[in-house]
């Protein structure tokens, strides 16, 4: 129980009144305030059946309805308030009556969500009670599911856009060599067998078999940069969001996906496995990074003896010093695998070197800009002379990115 303002205001008046007329006046009309001020706290002491809705799963970034209803016992005002965890945001967090209120989560994982604050105040306005309801609730955050979701879908029904072109059928000729036939018109160039065709004097073709169970395996850096923030994500969440899109995508083609994520150890294993989408889900739900660097050589010597893969990287260019370790470990899988090496491109690079420097600070800030962004150009350069395709976009279009270089590669045969 406690007083409202209003019975801050009237015993205000109260002592006025004293000053003006006689102290037993006062003492009168501050022992009848108290009286209201009691009954009226007791009107409403006893606390309101409230109904609170909230999803129990919610993905990163996305916006989800969080609904709070009291049913009011008598007159008087009632306050809801909804305390949120630091990784949660609610908007509005409070109002009268009902909360009616959109949730944004901001990190991965499982939160609390602590029990619903109540404020009742008596009819007089003049007494208040406090009271907690409906108790604690967890919620679990994925990455952004929905959007790999969407991803995968358009693949699977051939809207998706890769390399100028729509994807229909199956993808590649095959890597497993079957056998040699005769040559036929819709035969692909690449599938001449020259030395079969001067010796038996007529076309020949190589046949091969189409793979439908290839392996993909998300190699993620969980290390110190990909700590850095990017509006309202981090660099990691960005790589789990991509991840997660090849992930489904490889499910929608009957490929097999994996995940391992690494910093100076393996945080994070699962081996590829047909349908693994749901399982690299599960893997990422909660991995957040350290402030540790990463052991490429580690990661990659986990996997290397693996069935020849496509291995996409998930890792920050920013620092030369930091990505030469990178690069000295990728010759470890591109001996065997596929590599793709995948990055977020820096906004906020972006940002200065698109605006007209106006004096010596903005001209310092390009030029600071344009060194860093050398820096990753040769990063990318040693990169491919290791072996490796590399990928950067903004973190919004990162999957699209990733998605867009798994498929060619599939196309390709790769991996």
């Amino acid at each position: 129980m406690s007083p409202a303002p209003r019975a801050a205001a009237v015993l205000a008046g109260i002592a006025l009144l004293t000053a003006v007329t006689s102290p037993g006046v006062g003492a009168v009309a501050t022992l009848v305030l108290a009286g209201a001020l009691i009954a009226d706290a007791l009107a409403v002491r006893r606390a309101p059946e409230v109904r609170r809705e909230v999803p129990k799963h919610l993905a990163r970034g996305v916006p989800a309805r969080l609904r709070v209803h009291a049913e009011r016992r008598g007159l008087g005002r009632l306050r809801l308030r909804q305390p949120v965890p630091s990784a949660l945001a609610v908007e509005p967090q409070e109002a009268d009556g009902e909360l009616d209120a959109a949730i944004v989560p901001r990190r991965r994982g499982r939160h609390t969500l602590a029990a619903v604050a109540l404020r009742s105040e008596g009819p007089l306005g003049l007494g208040r009670w406090r009271h907690t309801a409906v108790g604690e609730h967890e919620v679990t955050v994925y990455p952004d599911v929905p959007a790999a979701r969407r991803l995968a879908l358009a693949v699977q029904q051939g809207r998706f856009r890769a390399a100028g072109r729509l994807t229909r059928g199956p993808l590649g000729l095959g890597t497993e060599f079957e056998s040699i036939r005769d040559y036929e018109p819709d035969d692909d160039i690449r599938q001449v067998n020259w030395r079969a065709t001067e010796r038996m004097q007529r076309p020949m073709s190589n046949q091969f078999r189409v793979e439908q169970d290839r392996e993909v395996m998300l190699l993620i850096d969980a290390g110190r940069l990909m700590a850095s923030p990017l509006g309202d994500r981090t660099r990691l969440d960005a790589a789990v969001d991509a991840a997660v899109a090849v992930a489904l995508v490889a499910d929608v083609l009957g490929d097999r996906a994996g995940v391992l994520a690494f910093d100076r150890e393996v945080r994070r294993r699962l081996s590829p496995r047909r349908a693994g989408g749901h399982g690299v889900i599960r893997a990422l739900l909660d991995l957040q990074p350290r402030a540790e660097e990463p052991d490429y050589e580690l990661a990659f010597r986990a996997v290397e003896g693996a069935k020849r893969s496509l291995m996409l990287i998930f890792s920050d260019l920013l620092e030369e010093t930091a990505a030469k370790p990178l690069a000295d470990a990728v010759p470890v899988l591109a001996k065997r695998h596929a590599v793709t090496v995948a990055t977020v491109r820096d906004p906020d690079l972006d940002a200065v070197l698109g605006t007209e420097p106006t004096d010596a600070h903005g001209v310092g800030a390009q030029a600071v800009a344009l060194d860093v962004l050398g820096a990753r150009t040769r990063v990318a350069h040693m990169l491919r002379r290791a072996g490796a395709q590399v990928v950067e976009a903004p973190a919004e279009h990162l999957a699209a990115a990733c998605v867009t270089a798994y498929l060619r590669d599939k196309a390709r045969g790769r991996g």
